[in-house]
């Protein structure tokens, strides 16, 4: 089990919530994946954010649905940059839209939400006090975000010219891409020295070290023509279908029942208000 300290600037770092009732949430993701939470404020509230907790590491968020938020809560991926301002710039000049303008939470750090040009709403997080995720890629915790787009070559255009990110194709009948940041690899190595090895000993595909993300085209058949382009969050799981019946126990909905993709067993789950995830146990080709 690594303890995250640092994320270098164009990775994601961190992801979120927020929830008409936040207690409720928390004791649903609690259940499922057996977080605890610490309760912090932030200046000038009274209503607490959730840190998630795992192993005794901040793992994500759970806080309250914002107001200028659409009623159907969603999971948020933050992506770490060295300046929210610089950043909300980069946005402008892409073609893509500032929905919140950076702010500071309090020493923890500066934040700022973005659409693309296609729609995806993501945030970023300017780290102080902070960092990121501590633990990640731990069953309970997690472990990767995508786009879901109707455009992929504009969103390809947008996030290289703001993260800098690139796209290596993964899934050649879907369409889907895995975006790389360059130069990640070496610092994964930099933290965890067999890194490289690990990837090599399953396979990985060519670059995926310096994977950072996913995108793939969205098919109207399986989120209906008025769901628009959206950020996913996946979480890790030893059990994709023990998490999928201990979801529904839970008051949740199995949208997608566990079923075998490349690399993964894989499930989407809505929690009790309506935000949907995705519960992948790692699964390498045999061979």
């Amino acid at each position: 089990m690594l303890k995250r300290e640092e994320w270098p600037a164009g990775v994601p770092c961190w992801v979120d919530t927020g929830q008409p009732d936040p207690k409720a949430a928390a004791e649903f993701y609690g259940g499922l994946f057996g977080w605890d939470y610490d309760e912090r404020f932030a200046p000038g509230s009274d209503v607490p954010y959730r840190i998630a907790m795992l192993h005794g590491l901040e793992i994500g968020g759970i806080g309250p649905l914002p107001e200028a938020a659409p009623p159907t809560p969603v999971w948020n991926t933050y992506v770490r940059v060295d300046s929210a301002e610089d950043t909300a710039a980069k946005v402008r000049e892409a073609g893509g839209s500032v929905i919140v303008e950076p702010f500071e939470v309090g020493p923890a750090g500066t934040m700022a939400v973005f659409a693309d040009p296609t729609g995806g709403v993501i945030s970023v997080w300017q780290p102080g006090e902070t960092r990121g995720a501590e633990l990640v890629n731990e069953a309970g915790t997690w472990n990767f975000s995508g786009l879901f787009t109707r455009n992929v070559e504009r969103a390809i255009e947008f996030y290289r010219a703001v993260f800098g990110w690139e796209p290596s194709p993964f899934d050649a009948d879907a369409g889907s891409y895995f975006w790389r940041r360059p130069g990640y690899g070496d610092f994964l190595v930099s933290i965890q020295p067999d890194t490289r090895e690990r990837f090599d000993a399953v396979g990985a595909p060519e670059g995926f070290i310096d994977a950072v993300a996913w995108v793939m085209p969205m098919d109207d058949s399986q989120f209906g023509p008025d769901t628009p382009p959206h950020w996913s969050v996946i979480f890790a799981t030893d059990d994709a279908d023990a998490t999928a019946a201990r979801a529904a126990e839970l008051g949740g909905t199995v949208l997608a029942a566990p079923a075998d993709a490349p690399w993964v067993r894989t499930t989407t789950i809505q929690d009790p208000q309506g935000a949907v995830f995705t519960a992948n146990k790692f699964v390498p080709p045999e061979g």
